[in-house]
């Protein structure tokens, strides 16, 4: 078969337009308890420590795991095991984020915080349920691009709602803006109408069966020592990316920026460059195999913070934010394309649910618990100081690279739960 048409083919159906949409709903309400409300509270005059610790309002995508063996066992009476929980949990979300509209972050930080966890609470769970959606419904060499397709859906929805949001912020009241954003969570409530379902898997016999069987199969095929250390590397994989995201708009604003310089530049350029970058890692993982993928796009991952200490070195400069903002926006497409590929591996599709939440969790309190001192730190060591030791934070996840992907892997050793070896190629083992 041509591989032109067969790589058409796969990105232009019906499943990768559901993906694509299913991400944008995912990512859209991330950034309005992060980095768009930092900026909220930034023009707010809210103190910078406060800002920071407000990465705890996350928390809930850290702890998901403990509530996703429910969305595994109980079947909603609608739409089927996945799609029936996406589109109650994206009603929610639309009503909730509205709520924010109501909030006076100067006034009533405490309100503020409660609104904001209940957003992360409800996206956390959807998090759930459209993750363990792409596990099903893709066929394995579909996963590239699956995870490709997904993530530029989120981030797409990131740029909209970190950029767009901003530029809105310089014109309207931020009342207004979060009012405007909520209307976006019709896009997934359509896009999980008419997605298609996947193929049928028998749910856990019990919710005790779902609590306790997915951890134990994920135990016993990695043995309790290579467990710890999965998870100890997805924590700390995205280490350094995460420093940077956590404070790059109060650095942005900080500098000189207006909130429409940044939007603007984000929207644009940025724009293109993540739908090029993550295309891209969707492309290479299926050229170079994930293991060589995790490598590459994890290093540049890291050496992309680089841009950010070169704009703190230069202070205001149009130039240099645009260069930052495209490398930041290219690299993490790519480091995360892969990712994401990595963590559907390490599944089992009868509990996809519960251990992609299990893993994407320990991902989470990276981005949320680990750089919650980030503005604290920011504040003392200033923003130079502070962006070598994000370089330095990406380190220790690429140290621990060669016991997940070694550059020349055994297929044996990296089979996907339910694959045989001769099927599997998306590790690079052929």
């Amino acid at each position: 078969m041509n591989p032109v048409k067969s790589l058409l083919q796969v990105f232009g159906s019906r499943k990768m337009a559901a993906l694509i949409l299913l991400g944008f709903s995912s990512g859209l309400p991330l950034f309005l308890t992060s980095k768009t409300l930092q900026a909220w509270m930034t023009v707010e005059n809210v103190d910078l420590t406060a800002i920071g610790l407000f990465s705890l309002v996350g928390v809930p995508y850290s702890l998901k795991f403990l509530w996703s063996p429910l969305l595994d066992w109980f079947t909603l009476p609608f739409l089927g095991r996945r799609r029936g929980w996406l589109i109650a949990i994206q009603i929610g979300l639309l009503i909730a984020i509205a709520c924010m509209a109501l909030q006076q972050p100067k006034q009533a930080l405490q309100l503020l915080a409660i609104n904001a966890v209940a957003i992360a609470f409800l996206s956390a769970t959807q998090d759930i349920a459209a993750d363990a959606y792409r596990t099903d419904v893709l066929e394995q060499l579909e996963m590239g691009a699956g995870a490709a397709v997904f993530v530029l859906g989120y981030r797409i929805a990131l740029l909209l709602t970190g950029s767009l949001a901003l530029i809105l912020a310089d014109n309207i009241p931020w009342s207004t803006v979060y009012l405007l954003m909520s209307i976006g969570m019709g896009i997934g409530i359509i896009a999980t109408l008419f997605a298609p379902e996947p193929k049928q898997i028998s749910p856990p016999e019990s919710l005790t069966a779902a609590v306790i069987l997915p951890f134990g199969e994920f135990i016993q095929r990695q043995g309790i020592l290579q467990a710890l250390l999965t998870l100890l590397f997805i924590v700390l994989y995205k280490l350094g990316d995460s420093f940077v995201n956590n404070m790059s708009t109060p650095f942005l604003l900080q500098t000189g920026f207006t909130q429409t310089d940044i939007g603007a530049i984000q929207g644009g350029m940025g724009l293109i460059a993540t739908i090029v970058g993550t295309l891209a890692g969707g492309a290479f993982l299926s050229k170079i195999g994930l293991n060589r993928s995790l490598w590459v796009f994890g290093a540049l991952q890291a050496v992309s913070n680089l841009a950010y200490l070169v704009l703190a070195q230069v202070g205001k400069n149009y130039q240099v934010l645009l260069l930052t903002i495209n490398i930041e926006n290219f690299c993490a497409g790519l480091g995360t394309a892969a990712f994401v590929a990595f963590l559907m591996n390490m599944c089992n599709q009868r509990y996809s649910a519960t251990q992609y939440a299990l893993l994407s969790s320990f991902m989470a309190v990276s981005r949320d618990i680990l750089v919650a001192p980030a503005g604290s730190l920011a504040k003392n060591t200033g923003w130079p100081l502070f962006f070598v030791i994000s370089i330095l934070a990406a380190v220790p996840g690429l140290l621990l690279l060669p016991f997940f992907a070694p550059w020349n892997p055994k297929p044996e050793a990296v089979t996907r739960p339910g694959i045989e070896p001769e099927e599997e190629d998306i590790w690079g083992t052929k």
